[in-house]
């Protein structure tokens, strides 16, 4: 009688690379002395991203939990022309993407669906744009914290090797700012609230120290 053939096993550290899309979701608006704001407008803008991942999943029956850290370097811009004077823009960058997860998936043998939350982290740089000349006349810089939602489907397609993809929504709030150098017409304000979202999706490649797994009579 030959004996059952092995049945993947996710348990085990993984390091991977992952690439793909972005896009940031912000509003900008005014605080005066009083409190009162007014707002400057929204604007969406996608993008590029690559980054990596490392992180540690353990398998009981067909469930698997997991922790895991991802980084990308973000080429998120978006400008418009500010509701508030049409001779200014404001601009928002971000350029750095965190993410802090733990996750829970259900395995189908090499295949895994999983969902995942946590913190999230992103660099910006906020500007406020001279139309005349395209020049900066002032800027914020701000390291903002979220929480972050996604789900995924990765398939091991060697005993170590998987691929997958990716969706996750990072919810990152508002934030006061407080601008660099502003020009007359935004003098009058004491800084910028300025509000986040972020949607990512990503390709990914881990690959996972560990063997293959041990035969398990009759399956799950």
């Amino acid at each position: 009688m030959e004996p059952p053939a092995p049945i993947y096993l996710w348990t085990g550290f993984y390091i991977g690379g992952n690439g793909g899309w972005g896009q940031s979701s912000n509003c900008w608006d005014f605080v005066g002395a009083t409190g009162a704001a007014v707002r400057s407008g929204c604007r969406d803008r996608s993008g590029g991203l690559v980054g990596g991942q490392i992180g540690y999943r353990w398998q009981s029956t067909q469930w698997v939990f997991g922790l895991e850290a991802q980084g990308d370097w973000a080429d998120l811009s978006s400008q418009r022309i500010s509701l508030i004077d049409p001779r200014f823009s404001t601009r928002t960058q971000t350029d750095g993407i965190g993410l802090f997860t733990g996750q829970i998936g259900y395995s189908f043998n090499q295949s895994l669906l999983y969902a995942k939350g946590g913190a999230a982290v992103t660099t910006n740089h906020f500007s406020i744009i001279g139309n005349a000349f395209g020049t900066e006349l002032a800027s914020a810089n701000a390291t903002r914290w979220g929480a972050t939602v996604g789900a995924g489907w990765e398939y091991a397609f060697t005993p170590n090797w998987s691929l997958g993809v990716e969706y996750d929504h990072l919810f990152m709030g508002n934030a006061n700012n407080s601008f660099t150098g502003l020009p007359v017409t935004a003098a009058a304000f004491v800084n910028g609230r300025i509000s986040q979202d972020v949607d990512l999706v990503t390709l990914r490649i881990n690959y996972r120290l560990g063997g293959y797994g041990t035969p398990v009579a009759g399956g799950y």
